[in-house]
């Protein structure tokens, strides 16, 4: 096999599957270490600062989110006329043929207890007896109108889908797929326990999304990647990115006047937590939305530079750099493209509208709820192609001076020794 070849026969003789890289020079992993423990204590003392303490106990609303809700399984349906006797102000005001919905509520204190509901035509939703469902629950309501059906119960094939997409990135990344899922989970607990509760406790949003975002970028890129100079890179690359989003998202959300109350669901979570700041609330929001697309664009491109010096290590940084950023072109191309498809598919409810009405093209675009997606997508475009290019640089820079010190290489063949020679002299 080729790994049991004596150096000279292969001197390329080098993986090219972004495995686990060799480890670094000496003076490499001090100089490295000398930007990234400083990065990562900074991230751990935002941390301890900003862990947010326990939420306050409210009362629910009764309405949109803050809804209490329980589980229910559906025992029959019929088709009854509107406006029947006992039916609800919203069934009566309408004429024609209605649902009646009976079911059995599987969860809460009323568990066991059978509710019957009238649904009008305008419910678009369908249901059908053995199904199960989400049911609202009103504590204040009169005892009739407590229990409500607020939707299809979709655990189960959320739950499948999620099984099949894990099986799926076990199958393929084999271990490296296994830390990825790892990884994926970290990222939502920081999220859930973290970064959200935070946010919520008042706290200055920006400074949460910089904090939760470096902590996931660091847990996430050197669980996947492992620790090596290539990651490291790849991790300094982000950072940077990062940084500038942070700078341009503060920059234009200013200048644009950008509230950040567009939504329905700003507007209820300001009403229950109104010192949460909104401008703050999406800057924070552009810069977790840019962390994924980034790392992925900074690894590619420092694994890029690594296996083209693999492959020949006699090029110099700058060689690898003008080799490396031809791939990075490309990589622009495409995921900025995917980038701008990806908002305008979330908010194509908002274009058809927007399609619907007399403004010009301009004018709907610098409207607040529309210039607010802009704003995000070409600030986050913006830090993904400069990522491209510092990315690379550092990789160029760093894998052309990644050369073992003599004492390093002590025991090393002859010929390997001299490959390493000839890599410092260039």
């Amino acid at each position: 096999m080729a790994e049991h070849s004596p150096p000279h026969q292969h001197p390329h003789g080098h993986s090219h599957d972004h495995g686990p890289a060799s480890p670094a020079s000496a003076r490499l992993r001090v100089l490295l270490a000398a930007v990234l423990v400083p990065f990562a204590l900074a991230v751990l003392s935002g941390l301890w600062l900003l862990w947010p303490a326990p939420l306050p106990a409210h009362a629910p609303t009764g309405t949109g989110f803050d809804q209490i809700t329980v589980t229910g399984t559906v025992t029959a349906t019929r088709s009854v006329p509107c406006g029947g006797s006992g039916q609800s102000s919203a069934a009566s005001a309408n004429s024609g043929t209605c649902t009646a919905i009976t079911f059995r509520l599987t969860s809460g204190k009323d568990a066991g207890r059978s509710v019957t509901q009238t649904l009008t035509p305008d419910q678009t939703a369908v249901y059908s007896a053995g199904e199960k469902i989400v049911v609202d629950y009103s504590p204040t309501a009169p005892a009739a109108l407590q229990y409500t059906v607020e939707d299809a119960d979709r655990s189960l094939p959320v739950a499948l889908l999620a099984g099949v997409f894990a099986l799926a990135v076990v199958l393929v990344g084999r271990l490296r797929g296994l830390a990825a899922l790892v990884a994926l989970g970290i990222s939502f607990l920081v999220l859930s326990f973290f970064v959200l509760p935070a946010i919520l406790g008042g706290e200055p949003p920006l400074a949460v999304a910089v904090v939760g975002g470096g902590l996931i970028m660091l847990l996430a890129l050197y669980l996947c990647h492992g620790f090596s100079a290539r990651t490291s890179v790849a991790v300094l690359g982000t950072m940077a990115s990062l940084a500038l989003i942070g700078a341009l998202g503060q920059a234009f959300i200013g200048l644009a006047r950008l509230t950040g109350n567009t939504s329905d669901e700003t507007a209820f979570v300001h009403s229950l937590f109104p010192g949460i700041q909104l401008p703050g609330l999406l800057l924070a929001g552009v810069i977790i939305g840019s962390l994924g697309v980034l790392n992925d664009v900074t690894v590619t491109q420092a694994s890029s530079v690594w296996e083209l010096h693999a492959a020949n290590p006699a090029l110099g940084a700058r060689a690898l750099y003008r080799a490396a950023i031809r791939i990075g072109r490309d990589h622009i191309a495409s995921t900025v493209n995917t980038l701008v498809m990806a908002y305008a598919g979330a908010a194509l409810p908002l274009m058809l509208l927007f399609s619907l009405s007399h403004r010009g093209a301009w004018q709907v675009a610098t409207s607040e709820i529309v210039a607010e997606e802009v704003v995000r997508t070409l600030v986050g475009s913006i830090g993904l192609i400069a990522s491209v290019p510092l990315t690379t640089a550092l990789a160029a820079f760093v894998a052309s001076r990644d050369v073992r010190d003599e004492t390093e290489l002590a025991g090393v063949p002859a010929p390997a020794r001299g490959r390493a020679s000839h890599r410092r002299r260039h």
